[in-house]
């Protein structure tokens, strides 16, 4: 069963004099409880797409569909409501309060829902276990790790139960260690709660955690590939040598 459906997806900036396509008619239809990552090299649209797809950028022609709810021409403040009820957030930044705890970062989006303290803590308690950062649960953001503040990041993102995680470059600022954690955790979240997650990275061995990985050259689906039943590392290989024939793509050693 689909949980987004994008069709036609077209995305411009600029004027009539000054356009510039970026995206250029793209079709994706992702399942429910996938985990999907978008490849590219630098420019080819990669996180335009995940702009659109999130709804965080409105996209210029084309029709978009999350949790069977059209929202092509939605006004702004519906987009917004959506977004904290039904979509969750990981950026490479983290995006961490310096004045609010662990605890309190990741039971943010909760505050804005009906939830109460007593199930609030449970999910709390729940996520930052699976997580592996329930000792720093008291800690703020300047006393702990990057990889630790990605982690808070990810439950905060996972807490709300939401339909659909964007995460962009959740691994750009972290050492190998700390991203393979954090990927670990990912997949880990994805097979146990079935969340759907839907990645931008430039990293094939970030990109080998997830379940199918589509290619974007030049604004357009290029190719794309399924994991199936095949190993990581098999998938990994396989992931490379795509990038090898799209060329001009950063690797990760």
């Amino acid at each position: 069963m689909s949980i987004l459906e994008a069709r036609k997806i077209h995305k411009s900036y600029g004027n009539k004099f000054t356009k510039q396509e970026v995206l250029k008619g793209i079709d994706i239809s992702i399942e429910k409880g996938e985990f999907l990552t978008i490849m590219g090299a630098s420019g080819s649209g990669k996180t335009t797409l995940l702009n659109v797809l999130s709804t965080i950028d409105r996209l210029s022609h084309g029709s978009l569909i999350i949790n069977g709810e059209e929202l092509t021409k939605s006004k702004e403040k519906k987009l917004a409501e959506f977004r904290k009820h039904h979509l969750g957030f990981i950026f490479q930044d983290y995006n961490l309060l310096d004045t609010l705890t662990v605890k309190e970062n990741i039971m943010l989006p909760l505050s804005i829902t009906n939830t109460s303290k007593k199930a609030a803590f449970e999910k709390f308690e729940s996520v930052a276990a699976e997580l592996g950062i329930a000792e720093i649960a008291d800690k703020y953001p300047n006393e702990i790790s990057g990889g630790q503040k990605q982690r808070t990041s990810a439950a905060r993102a996972f807490i709300h139960e939401p339909g659909i995680i964007f995460a962009d470059e959740p691994t750009g600022a972290l050492d190998s260690k700390a991203a393979s954690d954090l990927l670990g955790k990912l997949s880990s979240l994805n097979e146990k709660r079935k969340a759907t997650i839907v990645m931008v990275t430039h990293g094939p061995v970030a990109a080998s955690y997830s379940s199918r990985v589509i290619f974007i050259k030049d604004g357009q689906i290029y190719t794309q590939l399924n994991k199936g039943e095949e190993s990581r590392n098999t998938f990994l290989k396989d992931i490379m040598k795509t990038q090898g024939v799209l060329g001009g793509v950063h690797y990760e050693h």
